[in-house]
């Protein structure tokens, strides 16, 4: 007789704006979907979770509303949270399984500790065994990554998600020093958003900007000269329209988000102590995260810093991965996780450490 449903599952799961991945212990990747949820506006019934909300974005009635409830890296709608954190975590533990899972959820290491309250409380309503374990993403990228970060040598990830991008130097399992900023993936399609309606008179939604950026967007401008197809809804006209865009007028419309990411980058090598600056010069930057797909972005942060910069295997799974491993090794780095008694420390810096 098969007693699985009586075992305990361990999971990491990266709660990011854009998507949600869960990683599961001996089984990999199993849940990589759209941070999005469909829900009635009359009761907030949901109707729908990931890839089948996603699909429904710009095509509901007036009585269904398509929402992300995260936004920036953190909790913005609590209860639609914790709606789509049971959908997700049902789908790891199955219909019958009566052990909750031992969760290790991601969050951003800039955020206090009432975000950081909203997600422990938000993924055990969900499901997850008391306590839910928190753990900062530039760490679970890291290790996701394979870096090894227990050696008292200095290693830089930066983590470009959806909401947040966030650079780190990490030595010892601990942070020692990091930046985070509110510009990233989403901030991106909003600038090709901007762009295209302001030179073509065109509006284009969210998705469309983000199929741009992933079909012909680069950092730094490219001599093959990639171009798409863009439909959208004329502004003068109000009349469905079609359009020929370019890789070079994408470049130019996120250069400024591009060179938010780059000073934050900046700001935390000129914050690093010498002796792990010299480290991270001779290890390099390694970049994760979904921004970390854009064409030549690891030439660009290469370019603008004298920093070797290059993109991790898989930097989509990595903060994912990374958080399921750190479960694996609680009590090595368990001083550094926030819990239920301690206050936020280690991993986390306090207001007078940052």
């Amino acid at each position: 007789m098969n007693f699985d449903f009586l075992s305990s599952k361990k999971a990491g799961i990266d709660l990011g704006t854009a998507n949600i991945l869960v990683y599961v212990k001996g089984q990999g990747i199993v849940v990589n979907e759209p941070s999005v949820v469909a829900r009635h506006n009359r009761d907030n019934a949901i109707v729908a979770v990931g890839n089948e909300a996603r699909a429904m974005q710009g095509r509901t009635p007036g009585s269904i509303s398509v929402i992300r409830p995260m936004r920036d890296g953190v909790i913005a709608d609590y209860l639609t949270t914790e709606a789509m954190l049971r959908y997700f975590i049902g789908l790891i533990t199955g219909r019958f399984n009566i052990i909750r899972p031992e969760i290790m959820v991601t969050v951003p290491a800039g955020v206090t500790s009432v975000e950081q309250r909203a997600v422990r409380d938000a993924a055990e309503q969900a499901g997850a065994r008391k306590p839910a374990h928190l753990v900062p993403e530039p760490l679970a990228a890291a290790i996701g990554a394979r870096i090894p970060i227990g050696t008292a040598r200095g290693n830089m990830v930066v983590n470009i998600g959806g909401g947040r991008t966030e650079a780190a130097v990490i030595s010892l399992y601990g942070i020692v020093v990091s930046e985070s900023v509110r510009m990233a993936g989403d901030r991106i399609d909003e600038a090709i958003v901007s762009y295209v309606r302001r030179r073509h008179n065109l509006i284009i939604g969210e998705k469309t900007a983000e199929d741009i950026k992933i079909s012909i967007g680069s950092a730094l401008p490219i001599d093959e000269g990639l171009t798409t197809q863009v439909r959208g809804r004329d502004q003068l006209s109000g009349l469905p329209k079609t359009i020929t865009l370019n890789s070079i007028e994408v470049a130019q419309a996120i250069q400024d988000c591009l060179g938010t990411i780059v000073q934050t980058v900046r700001a935390v090598l000129e914050k690093t102590p010498p002796e792990l600056a010299a480290d991270v010069i001779d290890r390099g930057i390694v970049l994760t995260g979904g921004g970390a797909l854009l064409r030549h972005m690891d030439e660009l942060l290469t370019q603008e810093t004298g920093v070797p910069c290059y993109v991790a295997d898989n930097p989509l799974e990595c903060v994912a991965i990374g958080a399921g491993i750190a479960l694996d090794h609680l009590d090595v780095i368990k001083r550094s996780l926030p819990t239920e008694e301690e206050n936020l420390v280690g991993l986390f810096p306090t207001p007078d450490q940052r």
